[in-house]
């Protein structure tokens, strides 16, 4: 991935705290866990990384949201960091974070630019699968050794190389959702595969030097008839011959995810691209599904942000801003505290969905799992409305950064596999259907 050189660091700010040496803010935003106290020293030190890269991300996140351009600055400093191989294992040179680290590391990249923590996540995507998920399914012998064999040769970009992996997910179809095969083919030929198809809303789309392309594996005479045990997770160079990116990126929110479309026509891939082995992916999508909701985090990240934003605003404490307090008025105050009830309510159930996630969770895990996914999504775009309607006229500019909060956070519960009306439609069936049950035919 091409970037241009690493800018200077900045200092730990919260996004938005005025630099006065003369008058200091004394508010403190929360830690985006909350309690600090609770987390391991692994996890302290790993969002500490991003919080002292944060104020850089804030800083830019206006011109890549203006321009719809990609916040290649932003990923420079993530490599530098070490922070693109925070999921590959540590026997590979990675971090090696667990499910829990790596949501509340993502949440905290949020706070600070909304777009870099949504594309970041379909690059940290491709080494959950293919790391300590894969590790914990059922595998023949052969298939975990030739895994971990070519697994170590996608990790070794990321970790020595800097590579960056996108997960182009999305078809326009019901695949996404989990409800229907990938239209996108792959077929086997000598030495490798090949790759026929389309994905739309592909993030990272041009600013990736590899796609992890989820397709249906068309065996000889069963054309057409692929199932979604025949799924298939391969990585395609960004430089491969029959690859086309196209289409224009000019949307509400999430601008500088630059999620344009991908069109596959006979892409050659070896079978050394295979991120999982053939049909694990199907097994993992089954027996995982806490994967399903990593989108989440970035959110959460949003909600933390426009909460800390009203309250610095209300106490005058916004850079560029006069210093003009309105914290004395109850509404105000009866405002903010309405929005501190929201925050802390979504991060208690952010939390506590990051703790569950395993392979096979039981029907209560996966039900909490719809609903804390459903609340992230729907109340950091709540908080934002409110966030606006508390701070006033002021926040519909452009010059401060609420309206692109607002505009980001409205985005969320459209994203699939998991919308926000398809988490209400499983949830609201398994809570009132056990497995096996129908109910008769109504005439």
């Amino acid at each position: 991935m091409s970037a241009p050189s690493m800018p200077s660091p900045m200092p730990s700010q919260p996004p938005g705290r005025p630099d006065r040496g003369d008058k200091p803010s004394r508010y403190v935003p929360s830690h985006i866990a909350g309690s600090p106290a609770s987390l391991t020293a692994a996890q302290r030190e790993l969002i500490g990384r991003v919080a002292e890269l944060g104020p850089g991300f804030a800083e830019r996140a206006a011109r890549y949201d203006r321009d719809a351009t990609f916040p290649f600055e932003n990923y420079v400093d993530l490599r530098a960091a070490g922070l693109l191989g925070i999921c590959v294992p540590r026997e590979y040179g990675g971090l090696g974070a667990d499910f829990a680290t790596y949501v509340m590391v993502a949440a905290e990249i949020g706070r600070w630019c909304g777009a870099t923590a949504l594309s970041f996540n379909m690059h940290v995507s491709s080494c959950m699968w293919s790391g300590f998920i894969a590790d914990a399914l059922e595998m023949t012998p052969e298939q975990r050794a030739g895994h971990h064999r070519i697994r170590a040769q996608h990790y070794r970009r990321i970790v020595e190389e800097g590579k960056v992996y996108a997960q182009p997910f999305s078809e326009g179809g019901a695949a996404a959702a989990g409800a229907a095969p990938w239209g996108t083919i792959a077929r086997q030929v000598e030495g490798g595969y090949l790759i026929s198809g389309k994905k739309i809303f592909a993030s990272l789309a041009g600013a990736a030097d590899w796609y992890g392309v989820l397709c249906t594996l068309e065996r000889p005479g069963h054309e057409g008839r692929g199932t979604r045990r025949d799924s298939m997770y391969l990585a395609v160079p960004a430089d491969a011959p029959g690859l086309e990116i196209y289409g224009d990126w000019d949307p509400l929110g999430m601008r500088g995810t630059v999620s344009r479309n991908l069109a596959f026509k006979d892409v050659f891939v070896p079978e050394d691209a295979r991120l999982m082995p053939e049909g694990l992916y199907f097994q993992a999508a089954s027996r995982f599904p806490h994967m399903f909701s990593t989108l989440s985090p970035t959110y959460m990240g949003i909600a933390q942000a426009a909460y800390d934003f009203t309250v610095m605003y209300l106490r005058a404490e916004v850079p560029g801003m006069p210093p003009v307090k309105r914290r004395m008025y109850p509404t105000k105050q009866i405002a903010v505290a309405e929005m501190r009830v929201k925050l802390e309510a979504t991060r208690a159930l952010f939390l506590q969905n990051a703790r569950e996630a395993r392979v096979d969770p039981d029907k209560d895990t996966r039900m909490r799992l719809y609903a804390a996914h459903y609340t992230i999504m729907e109340n950091a775009n709540d908080l934002c409305r409110l966030a606006i309607r508390t701070c006033g006229g002021q926040s519909m500019l452009k010059s401060l950064p609420l309206e692109r909060l607002y505009r980001d956070s409205r985005c969320g519960s459209l994203m699939l596999p998991w919308t926000a009306e398809l988490c209400l439609d499983r949830l609201g069936r398994e809570c009132l259907y056990e497995a096996g049950e129908k109910d008769e035919q109504i005439e």
